[in-house]
């Protein structure tokens, strides 16, 4: 048996993605750092916040399309009025975020499938709330992801539960900058061959922290050393769901020598420190694997 481990696109061991709440007019300013250095974001958006003449402080419709869509980065769902789930009933809830996806949708011409929890999200459960109610109901909705909190750490890994995305550190965190050195360091091809599966640095935030306590500095320092690196993909949270879900819907023969590509995607993978790709609709006989 050989292990075989997903490799995010050209092969690449790592990938960076950062998820910002709320849409504050400060997102317009992080927005500017973010595409400066080439680096890829997900924008958490209350759909009652957002309207086509700026009330003050959030971003308006034009603003979300011009800087944020069309940066290539991804609007996705956090409640139309920024409401914690575990604080609701589920009927609360289902309410709550099918009328933000609805209304995104509707205002910006896409289909969206991702969510940040709002508030104290899943963190918090009142009144008997379960996460696996939640879970079941973002479910129906078609949310395929959402991003959680609370659990900062450096292990730097991909989700095995999706609808609970844990970061890996909020931009405030003191230690950040111990982490982002530890992930730059981290030579994933010259692990242990058990240790080869890929690695994911997952920033989150608010902009306004930025604006209030004028750290602005500090998202530079950030970005700056995080962007830039040949061997990271930069993507948003969409982007690195839906390659992982190709990546996992790969078939491979009983005897792990052949594989099929269902996918629209091109896929990378390593098994035994060699890389592969396969394309679309590909049939691929893996040569040189034990």
């Amino acid at each position: 048996m050989n292990y075989r481990f997903l490799r995010f696109p050209e092969g690449k061991t790592k990938a960076v993605t950062f998820s910002y709440d709320d849409g504050p007019r400060f997102d317009l300013k992080l927005v500017q750092t973010f595409d400066k250095y080439n680096i890829k974001a997900t924008f958490n958006l209350n759909s009652q916040c957002i309207h086509e003449e700026s009330d003050g402080y959030h971003l308006t419709k034009d603003d979300v399309n011009k800087y944020i869509l069309g940066g290539g980065h991804e609007v996705a769902v956090h409640g139309a009025y920024h409401k914690a789930p575990g604080k609701l009933r589920p009927i609360d809830g289902i309410r709550e975020f099918l009328q933000c996806r609805l209304e995104l949708e509707e205002m910006f011409g896409r289909i969206i499938r991702g969510m940040a929890y709002p508030d104290s999200g899943i963190t918090v459960m009142y009144n008997g709330m379960k996460y696996e109610t939640i879970r079941q109901y973002l479910t129906d909705l078609d949310i395929v992801y959402s991003r959680t909190l609370g659990g900062d750490n450096d292990a730097f890994m991909l989700p095995n539960d999706w609808l609970a995305w844990m970061p890996t550190t909020h931009h405030d965190n003191p230690e950040i900058f111990d982490y982002i050195e530890k992930f730059l360091k981290l030579d994933v091809n010259s692990a242990y061959c058990a240790d080869h599966y890929p690695r994911l640095f997952y920033v989150w935030g608010h902009s306004f922290e930025f604006g209030w306590n004028n750290s602005w500095d500090r998202l530079d320092e950030i970005c700056s050393k995080l962007g830039g690196h040949n061997d990271i993909w930069y993507a948003t949270n969409i982007e690195i769901y839906d390659y992982v879900t190709a990546y996992n819907s790969l078939i491979f023969s009983a005897d792990g020598t052949r594989v099929y590509n269902p996918t629209l995607k091109t896929v990378w993978f390593e098994i035994d420190k060699k890389t592969f790709s396969i394309k679309s609709g590909e049939t691929l006989k893996l040569e040189n694997i034990d």
